[in-house]
């Protein structure tokens, strides 16, 4: 690791995520289960909807709706009774909003969390498959199950595992009465097309999909574009003395890592505890990029790079640049949707990390 002056250290406090390992409680990562930041203070009136794709303004009717129902406390009998065709009383147990990237999707699901009373949870669909991982399945149902509300987003199904996993923890939060809500880019009953045998899976995917009332957001997908073209990165014996390229989007708190260091280490670290890994830090600085060639060591990446997003962390970065960060193959493969979305959020905070101060 570099070593730093006494003058660098009056400026900025460089610390280094590969020297962490936090421990975190049940209720430290209940309490993460929150929009982040970036859409802490939305709400349905700051979604402005595109005058020509109705079916924005329509969204805002119907989660305005269900909102009302998750506040009224209507209970529509669980799963079973759903499957056995008695009708819900009110409104159906979820909602599933269909979209492409860009269309607001994320924004509209917290407003809704923020409209509904609680107890209730947002995360993304990783942070509950992670938080399974880290409390177990059965303790995860019990948190979770006196829960009003229960927001998922980016919802997608890459493996058998995920599919089994999620139908079960999804039918069994349906029948405690919990209501769920979903964003995802893939219907209900395509999810897992091309990642794996999903006709296989036909019962659990079936499940899923019967949890939730669809509702189609129309909008330019802004996926199609391809990979974001990133700054260029910066030599790597400059970032001998970094302090001296950090400018006003840094705070005082940076972290400063040398690439496959970070990357072994958090092999180490459970990713439910990424939030905590990254606590406090308000820059990152990565030394000597490399493509990954690993889709275990990669995905763990992409969680990392969805939390640092979601605190509008800078980057500054030596090696190769973000759209070199994973191969074709993976480009190309079953997770390419998460990769992509890291490339793209990755640009977007090395785009700030390099602006003049």
């Amino acid at each position: 690791m570099t070593t730093l002056s006494a003058e660098t250290a009056a400026h900025h406090e460089f610390v280094h995520l590969a020297d962490r390992t936090p421990h975190v409680t049940v209720e430290e990562l209940l309490a993460g289960f929150v929009p982040s930041p970036r859409f802490g203070d939305v709400s349905f009136d700051s979604y402005i909807p595109d005058p020509s794709q109705p079916s924005q303004a329509q969204a805002i009717e119907r989660l305005r709706a269900f909102a009302a129902s998750v506040n009224a406390g209507h209970a529509e009998g669980g799963f079973f009774s759903r499957l056995f065709g008695k009708k819900a009383a009110d409104a159906p147990m979820g909602i599933y909003l269909d979209g492409g990237f860009g269309v607001g999707k994320t924004h509209l699901l917290a407003s809704l969390f923020h409209a509904c009373e609680g107890p209730k949870a947002f995360g993304t669909f990783v942070e509950y498959t992670n938080l399974v991982g880290a409390l177990s399945f059965r303790k995860t149902v019990e948190a979770l199950s006196s829960y009003k509300l229960v927001c998922i987003d980016e919802f997608e199904l890459d493996d058998p595992g995920d599919t089994v996993l999620m139908s079960r923890l999804m039918r069994e939060l349906a029948d405690a009465g919990v209501k769920l809500a979903a964003t995802s880019n893939t219907l209900p009953g395509s999810l897992g097309e091309g990642r794996f045998a999903a006709q296989d899976f036909k019962r659990e995917i079936q499940t899923l999909s019967e949890q939730f009332a669809v509702h189609r957001i129309d909008g330019q997908d802004y996926r199609h574009r391809g990979l974001p073209t990133p700054p260029a990165p910066i030599e790597d014996s400059l970032l001998d003395a970094p302090e001296a390229h950090l400018h006003g989007a840094f705070g005082r708190v940076v972290a400063l890592d040398d690439f496959d260091a970070l990357l072994a280490h958090l092999t180490r670290v459970h990713p439910s505890r990424y939030r905590q890994l990254i606590e406090g830090v308000q820059g990152v600085v990565w030394r000597r990029v490399s493509t990954i060639e690993d889709d275990a060591v990669a995905l763990r990446l992409v969680v990392l790079a969805d939390r640092l997003y979601d605190l509008d962390v800078p980057v500054l970065a030596s090696g190769v640049p973000f759209d070199r960060l994973f191969t074709e193959k993976m480009l190309n493969g079953g997770y390419m949707k998460k990769y992509y979305r890291a490339v793209s959020r990755l640009t977007a905070m090395a785009r700030q990390g390099g602006e003049d101060s």
